[in-house]
């Protein structure tokens, strides 16, 4: 019976070293990374696209998504966008707005009829730095870009500028690289993406 019970006594003290050390690490206490679901109201997305000629600028909605947080830092996650969504923002003119977003919505720019929605997924934090898989018309190409965050009680609020070169997912339309003589009909390959995410526990 002593053997017995010195055998649980020492399993019941391995168990409890072996948590110890699963829990800590270089010293410090590890816990799990927490989800926190993106708010899609409070959340936005503008783009910024520039031509030789002038620039248009617009929004586009954040369609759901999810942050994991480990303390105060990002530690992965995904959303994603509703192409269905898209709009510009600076030209009055009704008739010319609905032109520019029927345009943007064909196949000359990202086929939302086929591709519906855009997709975002972290691969990889590296200090302020998020890499990940940027996805726009079924094509997926991996992004880095920097990142602030700051935590408000129990939500999270991340924001970003991301910058993409659009002929990386078959955007070719009035791109030099792509039609040489094209001239001041040009638009630029490169668009800006300002984005704020914010999610909740």
């Amino acid at each position: 019976m002593k053997t017995i019970k010195y055998f649980a006594i020492a399993l019941v003290a391995a168990l409890s070293l072996n948590t110890a050390v699963a829990t800590e690490k270089n010293g410090k206490k590890t816990a799990k990374p927490v989800a926190y679901k993106v708010d899609v109201a409070k959340s936005t997305l503008k783009w910024h696209a520039k031509k030789v000629t002038g620039e248009h600028i617009g929004t586009v909605n954040i369609a759901e998504g999810a942050l994991m947080v480990d303390g105060a830092k990002v530690t992965g996650g995904s959303f994603g966008i509703d192409m269905n969504s898209i709009v510009c923002t600076d030209l009055t003119d009704a008739a010319y707005n609905g032109k520019l977003i029927g345009h943007l919505k064909s196949d000359d720019f990202f086929s939302v009829a086929k591709h519906p929605k855009a997709n975002f997924k972290i691969t990889k934090v590296e200090g302020n730095n998020i890499t990940g898989d940027m996805t726009i018309k079924g094509i997926t190409n991996s992004i880095t870009f920097p990142v602030t965050m700051k935590m408000e009680g129990k939500n999270v609020v991340a924001n970003a500028k991301i910058v993409l070169d659009r002929t990386k997912w078959d955007v070719r339309y009035g791109s030099k690289k792509f039609f040489e003589s094209i001239g001041d009909k040009a638009i630029y390959d490169d668009f800006e993406m300002d984005l704020i995410l914010a999610a909740a526990k």
